[in-house]
């Protein structure tokens, strides 16, 4: 029985059988206030193989609905309850040539973010709409041949209550009678495709260059209408727009460019050809930091360089997923550091710090594979969104760009979109047109980084004369064992990298006065460039961040940066180093006590303020889970007493600050400490230019809520001052941190005994009932966790499930108990591939810092 997946085979087979032509889909959403279902009309025109008597003319487009009530194919009722089961209806006995197909279903509205996700905002009690079809999700709102290969046109009209707005890929017509009836859309796939329909409000504008004019139109509810910084948001798109059509060398290919702010959004945002839609915490109700805007201008340039790769030249099959978001998540990196006047030329910092981090840790996981994954079924995509598919693979589009040249790479990418327009490919095609560009065989590059899985470490080794001149230099690179359960052997791969000499100024700052680049291939490659010169007081291994590698520093250049890591001038190479101790940390190679001395021997001279707030979390991270049990409290108290100093000593509404006042409010423990939040938040303490605002004011709630200074009254109370859906969440999530039984069973009940959540008032619950603080409370919960899994995953929709099988995972509780509790549940219960993954990934997280606190503790 298939249920909701889809097999590449099947997939495969359809595609040989039949193209699609158009659908024109009649949606009647007049109810959307009260819920329910809706009415979902669908006409599809395709075209089946004229050999299909030697192929077999059967086969069935896909639909998840409550009720289907009119099939007609060709003229000819179907009975629905004979054709319709497990999310498909049956095609018997298709005609070569063209096949019409109408059908008529009562479709469901979700609070899951999948599919027609409803939101009724507590600001207005106005319900608003909007689609998330990817992966397979189109088919909950209209029958379609759900597999990107199977392009067509898609003409939407759609019956809504007076006054609503409707937004979809074409531009929105004016409505007759409370009747959208919009053009078809260009040839793309169902996935992305998108309707957005609700009392919206919107700002508008044109991008205009060179005689081209694009429409633009900004989205969000009007209750979030007063925060939204749209003229800054039109700014980045823009710079977008001229930079990607530069280097694409191809116009925009759709009508219009809307961007939607929407409620609930499970992901950052989502492609749809034309009018993407944003999670809407985008839309800042308080004060953030510039890293902020920096994240939500990398998610702007990321959807919208996917308008190009992603929807108007789109993967063939969900296996080469990695390239459609990897190429996006470098283009969106790449426009950011490049184009003239972008606000943040530092973003490969930032890629550095985050992404890179990401990559490293999905890498080496127990479910690591490699970047081009082997997707047999839609059950392997959805789980599949992580950072190998993002993170690991822009770093490799990275790596790819050093190894053929910028000119040449972006020269492929031309000629691969004119040749491909409106189509479908393979990750050959891309690699055939960077193949005739550079004149590289990508052949065996392709083979080493996109076929195997794992990281490589590169050493430097370098001898010396007595007067400190370098007599011998060259980089070791090892391939370690992949992590046990991982598929595939260790491989030697071929880095193209940067070689960085650092020396320490008059002034005391590390500058950069040396710089080689090269190929690096097998186990040892000598550096015949640096022989020859003064040994420098900093080697640094892929300087510029070129390759993906994990990078050690030698005995020399560690004690240097061990002194002076803040010292560095540049934010790059400061983050590289940062990185690096990090990642000794997590590989229990530099003890966790050692790691909170030289973040906190470093930080205070760290400017770049996206690098201070990734610091702080794995400050906190390293101490919670990887810190020797015995000495954590010690650490804790060091590490809130230095948040409270850099609090206090920081510029007045100055980023640091804010950074620094989260920072504190997260371990806040002593309670002079707690005596302070509260002071805060009741204005009987002031720090000059910290705005205790909105965001701000619910972080000191839930810190006091978690260790029991706050309970229901109080919680309620700050609820009254911002009766808004993030008050709602918020005040979840506070409720759930109470430190008390009654409070933990009410939120477990809430999330596993119950499915009437929203998936965003749910991720709330859950992350408040994880504390930290409160492992011995917890306890409990891991027997009941993984007697529950199993039902919970069989009874949800995929991203609720997923959020209570990582989310509710005993994950504090770090011990050979747990391993052992979470080995005898994979055994018992024989889970499917993606649940196993899942919880295969979670364990490996308490191994990991098993084997951390030993290190700490032995240090």
């Amino acid at each position: 029985m298939p249920g909701t997946n889809l097999t590449r085979e099947e997939a495969r087979q359809r595609a040989q059988l039949l193209s699609v032509d158009s659908y024109e889909i009649d949606l009647d959403l007049t109810g959307a206030q009260e819920g329910g279902t809706y009415r979902s009309v669908t006409t599809v025109r395709f075209d089946v193989a004229e050999d299909v008597a030697d192929t077999g003319g059967d086969s069935f487009i896909d639909l998840v609905a409550p009720a289907v009530h009119e099939v007609t194919l060709n003229g000819d009722a179907l009975d629905p309850a004979e054709v319709f089961q497990d999310s498909r209806i049956a095609l018997p006995g298709l005609l070569p040539g063209r096949n019409i197909l109408r059908v008529a279903a009562d479709c469901a509205y979700t609070n899951t973010g999948e599919g027609l996700h409803r939101f009724v905002d507590p600001v207005d009690d106005q319900a608003y709409l909007y689609t998330q079809f990817e992966v397979p999700d189109a088919r909950r709102v209209f029958a379609s041949f759900e597999q990107p290969d199977l392009k067509a046109t898609f003409q939407f009209t759609v019956r809504a209550p007076e006054g609503w707005t409707v937004i979809s890929n074409s531009p929105t017509p004016e409505p007759q009678d409370d009747v959208w009836t919009f053009e078809p859309t260009p040839r793309i796939s169902t996935y992305v495709t998108a309707l957005i329909v609700g009392p919206y409000h919107s700002v508008h504008s044109v991008y205009e260059k060179d005689g081209q004019a694009v429409p633009l139109g900004i989205y969000c509810r009007p209750s979030l209408a007063e925060h939204l910084d749209s003229d800054a948001i039109f700014e980045v798109t823009r710079q977008g727009f001229s930079w990607f059509q530069e280097k694409f060398d191809y116009a925009y290919p759709f009508a219009k460019y809307d961007q939607l702010f929407v409620p609930e959004f499970n992901a950052g945002a989502m492609e749809n050809a034309g009018a993407v839609t944003i999670r809407d915490q985008y839309v800042f109700r308080s004060k953030v930091t510039d890293a902020a805007y920096e994240v939500r201008a990398a998610t702007i340039l990321h959807e919208l360089a996917h308008m190009w790769f992603g929807d108007l030249v789109t993967m063939e099959w969900w296996n080469d997923l990695w390239l459609n978001e990897s190429f996006a998540t470098y283009a969106e990196a790449a426009c950011q550091a490049d184009a003239p006047e972008s606000r943040w030329p530092h973003s490969w910092t930032t890629f550095a710090n985050s992404m890179k981090t990401w990559a490293y840790r999905q890498d080496q996981l127990p479910s690591t594979h490699p970047i081009m994954a082997d997707i047999s079924d839609l059950d392997d995509v959805l789980v599949n969104f992580d950072g190998i598919t993002y993170a690991k693979g822009a770093s490799v589009l990275k790596q790819l760009v050093a190894y053929v040249g910028e000119d040449e790479f972006f020269r492929g990418v031309q000629a691969y979109f004119k040749r491909h327009a409106f189509g479908n490919t393979r990750l050959s095609d891309l690699l055939g047109a960077l193949e005739e560009t550079s004149g590289r065989d990508l052949k065996s590059w392709s083979k080493a980084w996109l076929e195997t899985a794992g990281i490589n470490v590169l050493r430097p080794e370098i001898e010396t004369s007595p007067d400190g001149v370098i007599t011998s230099f060259a980089i070791r690179q090892e391939a370690p064992a992949l992590p046990p359960g991982a598929k595939g052997e260790p491989t030697l791969r071929p880095h193209r990298i940067a070689i960085g000499g650092y020396d320490l100024d008059e002034s005391g700052k590390l500058v950069r006065g040396e710089r080689v680049e090269l190929d690096v291939d097998g186990p040892y490659t000598e550096v015949p460039q640096l022989v020859g010169k003064a040994r420098p007081a900093v080697v640094l291994l892929n300087d510029d961040d070129l390759s993906y590698a994990k990078v050690r520093l030698d005995e020399q250049s560690l004690a240097v940066v061990t002194d002076h890591l803040g010292d560095f001038t540049a934010s790059l190479p400061r983050a590289l180093c940062w990185a690096s101790a990090w990642d000794m940390t997590r590989d229990a190679e530099l003890p966790t006590r050692d790691y909170l001395s030289l973040v906190l021997s470093g930080i205070g001279k760290e400017s770049d303020i996206g690098v201070v707030q990734s610091l702080h979390r794995q400050v906190k991270l390293a101490i919670d889970q990887y810190a020797d049990p015995n000495a954590r409290e010690t650490l804790l108290t060091r590490w809130t007493e230095a948040t409270l100093a850099h609090l206090r000593s920081s510029p007045a509404g100055s980023d640091h600050q804010l950074a620094w006042a989260r920072a504190f409010a997260a371990t806040a423990r002593t309670p002079e400490q707690l005596d302070l939040l509260e002071a805060l938040l009741d204005g009987a303490q002031t720090i000059e230019g910290l705005a205790v605002d909105t965001e701000l004011r619910w972080a000191f709630v839930q810190r006091l809520a978690a260790v029991g200074r706050f309970g229901g009254a109080e919680i309620d109370a700050e609820y009254e001052r911002d009766r808004t859906a993030a008050g709602e969440r918020h005040a979840a999530t506070a409720r759930a941190a109470r430190p008390t039984e009654s409070a933990k069973a009410e939120a477990w009940a809430s999330v596993v005994e119950s499915d009437k959540l929203p998936n965003a008032v749910q991720e709330a619950v859950i992350a408040g009932f994880v504390q930290t603080d409160q492992r011995e409370l917890l306890a409990p919960y891991t027997e009941r966790y993984f007697e529950a899994l199993q039902s919970v995953w069989n009874s949800r929709s995929h991203e609720m499930a997923q959020q209570i099988a990582v989310g509710l995972y005993p994950a504090i509780q770090v011990s050979e108990q747990t391993l052992s509790q979470t080995d005898t549940w994979l055994t018992s219960s024989s889970p499917n591939a993606a649940l196993r993954r899942l919880v295969s990934e979670s364990r490996a997280g308490i191994e990991r810092a098993l084997r951390a606190q030993s290190a700490d503790a032995t240090a």
